[in-house]
Parts: structure tokens; C-alpha cells; sequence
């Protein structure tokens, strides 16, 4: 008695998942100009690394002898690999295989993806492209369920959410992506999408019966939709540049809250003096200026001198600049007001963005290097219908909650209530030359508080400018130096070595092992 025939057996099963969906089904997903799920896993880890799990799972078919006649493979491909030699867990739906909408076995599968990245605390990648459930079920004939099984029905949501105050998560979406495989996409730190990537709660088809509205895909969930309502953080020009996104973004945290993010080998001066800063803030008020020119200059420099700052969400918030770099090496959480959107205001997006941002670094021990040119909330109606008050005022609860070291260089503008939110719990603080703050900006605290006297005057224009140059001396980063209100007023062009310098003191300071933090980060 011998077991070659058993074991035959499994090589053919193997054999039948590495054909996915078939020749046909593969063929027309290259005519789309898009990868199969296993051209994708080997593109984004390390030669040779993958280690599949499940390889075997799927829907057989069987004659009346009872000999296997036929395989579809779980379509779900799922397992461990390395990325720049760290360890993860990567899986994704087979789009060759129905469309990606998950049979039995697939939908166990990508349960167990995230159950395998908690119980070995490595990061967890997805690569989506596929539906969600179907009205006509899964399975075989016999079996089929004709409303689906109710996602409710297992506790399948549980590890989806645990993972995300455990271990990093990293999402893609690389095609049409529906029902929970979409949100799955979202329950992650970081996402990104593709040119013809749409994102759907349900399909052009579902949307027209319901709501009589006839759309496209790109129409209902492309780039252009999602990108602005920060259900995807980036965009990427191709497959390749979504992948090379997902390995970059790994390489600023750790493979999981119980470790701090590794300090990478740096060969940028600390006590470079970026000339371009002493400038870079124009010495009108209203005048706008670049602060991601600012981040670059400061933040370091790596390989053939292209900065290390890897910015998220850019179009999402815009007011509100979020992102990733390194430090002398350390990697930090980076924040900064764009003047370019609304002055630099807070509005509801920036304030979710920012909340969920710092959500993230103390998720990570990521300390936060915060950029200020904050004039306030956004006012008007629009911001008042949108709850800015209550999302700011979240934002700013997240904010006074983390536990990472924080360093604000206010570098113009920091007024009203909003402008807490730039300053974390005994954050280190530099003032630059040009920053102003109080309660109000001048330009508007003026014409509320001297509004009868500037009315009563010959010239109100010429009056309104004279108090406004009068209050805006009192509002000079000088007397808050001399009353020690902040830590140190500053050359522009000494903010790289003074940051540095108080990175490398406040992370020796952090001698207690890492844990999760209790707040947990929410999609």
C-alpha cells in the first residue's frame, strides 16, 4: 500500500489553484492591463519569499464514482511573505475566479488573513480587486443560499477591526472593488488606488434600480470620487507604483505596536541650514508660501537627495498636510497647514484627517512633527452645516490624548481654538520669525472689536490699516520668547538641527516597552 496516490493527488489540486480561473479568464485580465492576483503578490515581495497558506481550499466537483473531475481554487490567494526581508501576511481576491466575489473557501481565507497577522504580529497587506456577496450565494447548487449569509452572522468583523490597533495594515485597490472586500480597503492605515480602480458600496446596476441614477463605476467610486471623500488615501499610476507605495509606507512603522518603528541609517547632515528657509515666508501676511517646501527642507534627505517625506491623503482635507519621514533617521508623523486651501483653516475633512492621523502615529510611536500656519476653524455656512466645531473639536481631543513626543515649529499663523490642535501634550515648541497668534487673526479680530471706531473715521480704510499694523507688533513671536511662551525663537534655517536634536533626546526618553494604545484607530 502506498500513498503516491494521494499524494499525486495534492500536486494536482496545486497545479489546478496556479491556473486561477483559467487561460481565458487570465487572458482577458491582462487585455485589461491589470495583473493576476499571484503577478501582484510577486511583485510586491522579495524573490522567492512567498509562503502560500491555503493552497489547496476550493469548490471540487466529482463524478458519480466519486473521482475529482474538476477544482475551482478558493479565490482568495493568501500568505506569508518579506518585503525588504520583514515579514507579512499578503492575500487578495482572484479576479479570474467570478469576478473576485468570494466562494466558501475564499471568504475563509481573507477572515484568516487578518487572524494570521494578529497571531504573528506582522503587517497585513490587501490586494483587492472583487465583489462582495452574491444575492444568488455561494458554493455548489445544492448548497446555494438564494439571499447570502448576513455579515453579521460571524464574528468575521472582529479581527478586521482588532487588527488595526495591533499591527499595520496596507490596502490596494487594483480594479472594481464592492461590498466588504471595499470595506476592507478602508479598514486600513493606509490606502491606495489605481487610475481605473473604483470603489463601490454597490454597482452601477444596484444604484440604477434603487435610485434611478445611471452611472458608471468610475463615475460612482473612481479616483476622482474617493480621493476627495478620503475613503483612499493615494492615488498610483500604475500597479507597480501602488505596490512600490504600500512597501514605502511599511518602511516608517513597525511590524506591530509592541515595537517602535526602527531607526534607519542616515546620512544627511543633522546641522544642515536649508539658506531657501530664511526666506520662505513672505513678509506680507496675506501673501501665500509652500510648506511642503518647508517639510522637505527640513525632514531628511535620502538616496540622490529625494526627501524622505511620504506624503497621505493630499487631496482629502487639503487644507491639512499629512505624511510620513525620517528624522536623523528616526521616522515621525508629519503635519502642516497648506495656505494654499481656505488659508490654512480647519475644516470638517481636515479635522477628520487630522484625528485620524494622530489616531495612527500612537498607534505606532510615531512622534509628530507639527507645522503651524493655522488661522483658525473654517467659518461660514457651509462649515457650519458640516459640524466642523464638533469634528475639530474631536480632532483636538485625539490630539491632547496621544502619547508620542510632539515638536510644533509655528511658522506663521496659530489663532482661536483650532490652533490647539498644531500643539500636542509638553510639546516642544519653536517659533520662527514670522509667526503670529492670539485669540483672532488682526485682519478680522480688527473689524469686530473697532467697528464703530473705524466707521466713524475720515478714512475707515486707512484707520482699519493703521489698528491693524498697531495689534499685529503685539502678536510678535518676541514678547512670547521673553515670557518663555514658547520653548526658543529661532533662525528658520536652525529648525533641521534643533528638531534633530530633540528627536535623538526624546527617544532615548522612551524606555518603557511599546503597547497598542488604548484608543484604538478606526477606518
Amino acid at each position: 500500500m502506498s500513498w503516491e496516490k494521494d499524494i499525486d493527488e495534492i500536486k494536482r489540486r496545486r497545479d489546478l489553484a496556479k491556473q486561477q480561473g483559467g487561460s481565458a479568464s487570465v487572458a482577458r485580465q491582462h487585455e485589461k492591463g491589470r495583473l493576476t492576483i499571484r503577478e501582484r503578490i510577486d511583485g510586491l515581495l522579495d524573490d522567492g519569499s512567498f509562503n502560500e497558506v491555503g493552497e489547496g481550499a476550493g469548490v471540487p466537483e466529482y463524478d458519480d464514482t466519486g473521482a475529482l473531475t474538476d477544482f475551482q481554487p478558493a479565490n482568495f490567494v493568501l500568505g506569508f511573505g518579506d518585503i525588504d526581508g520583514r515579514r507579512v501576511i499578503v492575500g487578495g481576491e482572484d479576479f479570474t475566479l467570478k469576478g473576485g466575489s468570494p466562494n466558501p473557501a475564499g471568504l475563509r481565507k481573507s477572515v484568516y488573513a487578518e487572524q494570521l497577522a494578529l497571531k504573528y504580529k506582522v503587517p497585513l497587506i490587501r490586494l483587492h480587486e472583487g465583489g462582495g456577496g452574491s444575492v444568488g450565494g455561494t458554493g455548489q447548487e445544492k448548497n446555494r443560499r438564494p439571499l447570502g449569509e448576513p455579515v453579521f452572522s460571524t464574528s468575521r468583523f472582529v479581527p478586521l477591526a482588532e487588527t488595526l490597533g495591533h499591527v499595520p495594515v496596507a490596502t490596494a485597490a487594483l480594479g472594481p472593488v464592492a461590498g466588504l472586500p471595499a470595506a476592507r480597503l478602508v479598514a486600513s492605515h493606509f490606502s491606495v488606488m489605481t487610475e481605473d480602480a473604483a470603489v463601490l458600496i454597490a454597482g452601477p446596476q444596484v444604484v440604477k434600480r434603487a435610485l434611478g441614477h445611471d452611472m458608471t463605476k468610475e463615475e460612482l467610486g473612481g479616483p476622482q470620487v474617493h480621493l476627495k471623500s478620503g475613503a483612499i488615501d493615494n492615488l498610483a499610476s500604475s500597479e507597480e507604483d501602488a505596490l512600490n507605495q504600500i512597501a514605502r509606507f511599511l518602511s516608517y512603522v513597525p511590524d506591530n505596536a509592541w515595537q517602535r518603528p526602527a531607526r534607519k541609517s542616515c546620512t544627511d547632515p543633522i546641522d544642515r541650514c536649508e539658506d531657501a528657509l530664511a526666506n520662505i515666508v513672505p513678509t506680507e501676511r496675506r501673501q501665500p508660501f509652500q510648506m511642503r517646501k518647508v517639510i522637505t527642507h527640513v525632514v531628511d534627505h535620502e538616496a540622490e537627495g529625494a526627501s524622505s517625506f511620504f506624503e497621505m491623503s493630499r487631496k482629502f482635507g487639503p487644507s491639512l498636510i499629512t505624511g510620513l519621514a525620517r528624522m536623523n533617521g528616526h521616522a515621525v508623523g508629519v503635519i502642516g497647514n497648506d495656505c494654499m486651501f481656505y488659508a490654512g483653516a480647519m475644516t470638517a475633512a481636515a479635522a477628520q484627517k487630522l484625528r485620524r492621523f494622530i489616531d495612527f502615529c500612537n498607534s505606532f510611536h510615531l512622534p509628530v512633527l507639527s507645522f503651524v500656519d493655522e488661522p483658525g476653524f473654517m467659518i461660514g455656512p457651509d462649515s457650519e452645516a458640516a459640524g466642523t466645531i464638533r469634528h475639530g473639536t474631536a480632532a483636538i481631543s485625539a490630539v491632547l490624548q496621544s502619547r508620542v513626543p510632539w515638536a510644533s515649529i509655528q511658522v506663521q499663523k496659530a489663532f482661536g481654538v483650532a490652533a490647539q490642535a498644531h500643539f500636542g501634550p509638553d510639546a516642544y515648541v519653536l517659533s520662527w520669525p514670522s509667526a503670529a497668534s492670539g485669540a483672532l487673526p488682526v485682519e478680522g479680530g480688527v473689524a469686530v472689536a473697532f467697528a464703530r471706531e473705524i466707521a466713524a473715521a475720515d478714512d475707515p480704510a486707512a484707520r482699519q490699516k493703521e489698528l491693524e499694523d498697531m495689534l499685529a507688533a503685539s502678536q510678535s513671536p518676541f514678547p512670547r520668547a521673553e515670557g518663555f511662551s514658547v520653548h526658543e525663537i529661532i533662525d528658520p534655517r536652525e529648525t533641521r538641527p534643533k528638531l534633530a536634536a530633540w528627536l535623538d533626546i526624546a527617544q532615548a526618553a522612551q524606555t518603557d516597552a511599546p503597547t497598542p494604545f488604548s484608543a484604538t484607530m478606526r477606518p
